[in-house]
């Protein structure tokens, strides 16, 4: 039975992008003697635009290991879809005529959240639609796990460990400036396995006060170094209390005089006298190959989605749920943030073992 297939990666590209493309085609092939595989240059933009290619086996043979994705992505914001483009194009119908006529039996979407949305948003216009789980913030709503997670989690933990040995010889602070925005997922668990000391997440507002106390009291004890993991989106307790336009209003502002969230941090410490250094291991995050772990969980929702398209059961996402695999229904979650809470055992544990959050 043929089965003609459209693959796409959207937003933020991670390493195992590469990988769970190659599961799912791996998988197909096992299945069905009849197969087409189309690719969309730059995600949702090849979609809108038409931009494809028909990809063979030799395709998705040597690419488990090589991070980024050999389709490219972009970003396309879900809140600008139904807005037509600079030429009048209406996105959303124009997605749906290169669906249709490609006599397409779905459309496999690979990313993070705002790419959720859109897909969800095909699937209410009618097109059949399995979603796979991509970020490295671990943010989707309905699954335990995504792909690219742990790959960025020991990129950001060998960060703070190339800093342990500088900080400790200079005798100084350092803050190392983790990715996530909304989300301290990733801060918190390369936080944890680098040995950092104060962990500051979005989720867990601070006190800089309280911050600088635990350097202190660190100095005290004869340590002669503090390490910060900060998440790109570690926010004061005074500005978690402002409203969103006021936030927003007072965010651009520090923009002007901030490359980003660690530079403030860093100069409100040192007031108290205390020499500061930033490392941002920026793009180094999503880079690389993908660690064994991100392998073995992406071969897993490559086949799992695979199997769905099978089964022709469209309409969702395919997540890892309590270490098995599991379809999650798009509309349950699309939309939802997965986020950290404050009463997560992984908090408890770091704090047990004397981590501050600066709360």
């Amino acid at each position: 039975m043929m089965k003609r297939i459209g693959l796409l990666t959207s937003g933020g590209d991670c390493q195992a992008l590469n990988a769970t493309m190659r599961g799912v085609v791996k998988g197909l092939a096992n299945l069905t003697d009849e197969l087409e595989v189309y690719g969309f240059d730059d995600g949702y933009k090849g979609l809108i635009y038409g931009k494809y290619r028909m990809l063979t086996s030799k395709d998705f043979s040597g690419i488990l290991t090589q991070g980024g994705t050999i389709l490219g992505t972009s970003r396309q914001p879900f809140k600008l879809m139904r807005v037509p483009d600079e030429k009048g194009l209406d996105k959303v119908e124009a997605m749906k005529q290169t669906y249709y006529k490609l006599c397409l039996d779905c459309l496999v979407i690979l990313g993070g959240n705002g790419t959720q949305k859109t897909a969800n948003l095909l699937r209410e216009e009618g097109l059949n639609i399995i979603h796979l789980p991509k970020t490295i913030d671990n943010d989707i709503w309905g699954t335990d796990m995504t792909f690219g997670f742990q790959t960025a989690v020991n990129v950001a933990t060998d960060a703070i460990d190339g800093i342990h040995t500088t900080a400790s010889s200079h005798g100084r602070v350092f803050i190392v400036e983790v990715m996530g925005h909304k989300v301290g997922s990733l801060t918190l668990h390369a936080g944890i396995a680098g040995g950092a000391d104060i962990i500051l997440i979005p989720e867990i507002p601070y006190d800089i006060k309280k911050v600088t106390a635990a350097i202190q009291k660190r100095a005290k004890a004869g340590k002669r170094f503090t390490i910060l993991a900060v998440a790109e989106g570690a926010i004061s307790k005074e500005d978690a209390k402002l409203s969103k336009k006021k936030l927003k209003e007072l965010q651009a502002e520090k923009a002007k005089k901030y490359p980003s969230v660690s530079y403030e941090i860093a100069e409100k410490i040192e007031k108290q006298g205390i020499e500061v250094r930033i490392t941002v291991p920026g793009h180094t995050q999503r880079g690389g190959s993908p660690c064994a772990y991100d392998r073995v969980l992406s071969t897993r929702i490559g086949a799992g989605a695979a199997e769905a398209i099978m089964d022709e059961e469209y309409g969702i996402m395919v997540g890892i749920v309590n270490g098995k695999i599991k379809r999650v229904p798009l509309a349950e979650c699309a939309g939802k943030l997965k986020t950290v809470s404050p009463k997560d055992q992984t908090v408890k544990a770091a704090k047990a073992i004397g981590i501050s959050f600066g709360d």
